[in-house]
């Protein structure tokens, strides 16, 4: 098994929690991390259909006939399962009893707050970071990171990208999107991906969106919300503060994978991707998407935005997770030489905020890490294999 950095947290939070719910997109290796971590565990899997009827027909059964030392995977298709774990956790009274995993996070959440709320601790497991790519492939560089992404099915086998992606989306469609839309609009959900792919790192307009593929306002929230609980996507918010400045308050759009992003925009090799229109803000994508699996790694929740006002003066990452009053500032940038004018904004809202010069960071594709006056030069390397203190 491909080591996993949450691996540890999950560990803890069981001593802490009755349950710990372990939630994420789909092929992420929820199955395998808490199987790997709890091998002593008894383990049901509920999308075997016999298994399954068996939990939906008769859950208090299903749950006293178990030891309480249980895994419960895809356990949101089984709601009434929930009241009994409740019951079942608090008559035991101890931590690590129950074990829930599953991949329709939509679902699974719905049940844990209207069943478990202060019982259980949630984890979200995302798509490798490029740290623990890296324990698999050694020799795998930035660029070939961006193009393949983290689904660990990519690294334990030999299947092909385009193969693995094609097939994810199908099952996504098949298995997650259709319970929710109507099955007629499948098509157009799919080119609804592809228009997400295209608008990376812009500002998401849902009226322009819906235009451009003739749905409505409604369905095109719909859909984000969607992708958004399946973990494919996620909006960055803009920063807010005191300034007299009009500040933009539409967020942006980014994808959790980056793999997945680039077989939607076509890019099949690294020349692509280099030459591709789009480099720029998939390597900014890159960058923000791996910043939130450490965090979600040390079992902190990330408090990330971006800073536009009306005046054009734009900086892609603004990082509270630490600090409120000193965040850090990030400029992202794809290519290999540094230039003064990359680093503008960056002072000059570092100083209208009075944030510390330890704090303002241009991070791009160059070898070593360097200031530049009140500056830190970063590379994207150095960047990506940060650590992250666990939340303690």
């Amino acid at each position: 098994m491909i080591p996993r950095q949450l691996s540890e947290q999950v560990q803890r939070s069981a001593a802490w929690f009755p349950a710990v719910s372990v939630t994420g997109p789909r092929q992420s290796g929820k199955s395998t991390l808490v199987r790997h971590v709890f091998p002593d565990y008894a383990y049901v899997n509920l999308e075997d259909l016999e298994t399954r009827a068996g939990a939906m027909a008769d859950p208090i059964s299903f749950i006293r006939n178990r030891p309480y030392r249980l895994i419960v995977d895809e356990a949101q298709y089984a709601p009434d399962l929930f009241p009994m774990i409740q019951v079942a956790s608090d008559e035991n009274k101890e931590p690590g009893q129950y074990i829930l995993s599953g991949s329709q996070n939509f679902l699974l959440l719905r049940q844990i707050k209207q069943s478990l709320a202060g019982r259980v601790g949630i984890l979200r497991l995302l798509p490798f970071s490029y740290r623990e790519a890296l324990s698999a492939k050694p020799e795998l560089t930035i660029e070939d990171f961006i193009l393949t992404g983290g689904y660990p099915r990519l690294y334990d086998s030999d299947v092909p990208k385009g193969l693995f992606f094609e097939s994810y989306l199908d099952s996504y469609l098949e298995r997650d999107v259709a319970d929710y839309l109507d099955v007629r609009n499948l098509s157009s959900f799919r080119t609804f991906l592809r228009m997400c792919a295209q608008n990376v790192g812009g500002l998401v307009k849902e009226t322009t969106m819906a235009n451009a593929i003739g749905s409505s306002y409604r369905t095109i929230k719909s859909w984000l919300s969607i992708l958004e609980s399946s973990y494919i996507i996620f909006q960055l918010p803009p920063f807010f503060a005191n300034l007299n400045k009009r500040l933009t308050k539409t967020p942006k759009l980014y994808f959790h994978d980056t793999g997945l992003l680039c077989y939607l925009l076509r890019i099949n090799t690294v020349e692509g991707l280099l030459n591709h229109p789009l480099f720029g803000m998939i390597v900014e994508n890159l960058v923000i998407s791996e910043t939130i699996k450490r965090y979600y790694n040390a079992l902190k929740t990330p408090e990330l935005y971006f800073y536009r006002d009306d005046n054009g003066v734009e900086i892609d990452l603004v990082d509270c997770t630490h600090s409120q009053t000193a965040p850090e500032l990030i400029e992202i940038k794809s290519g290999r030489l540094y230039h003064d004018h990359f680093s503008k904004h960056v002072r000059s809202i570092g100083a209208l905020l009075n944030i510390p010069d330890a704090n303002r960071n241009v991070v791009l594709r160059i070898d070593d890490n360097y200031a530049d006056h009140s500056v830190n030069v970063r590379g994207l390397r150095d960047w990506l294999l940060k650590d992250e203190p666990a939340a303690v």
